[in-house]
């Protein structure tokens, strides 16, 4: 009996934008809990968090 070649598959799968939104929403609703974070100035952070993990999951 032979085995059939298998192709290693990539350590690392694309993360897809729904994946970061989400991450980035958590990250966000998780600091307006515990009052790192204000309403007020959600815009700007969540932007900041948002492009942060972009970057991350992207290098």
């Amino acid at each position: 009996m032979s085995q059939s070649a298998k192709t290693p598959e990539p350590a690392f799968k694309p993360v897809s934008e729904d994946a970061i939104l989400k991450v980035s929403k958590e990250i966000v609703v998780k600091f307006i809990e515990v009052g790192r974070l204000a309403p007020g100035n959600f815009d700007e952070m969540f932007r900041a968090i948002y492009h942060s993990v972009r970057d991350t999951v992207r290098s």
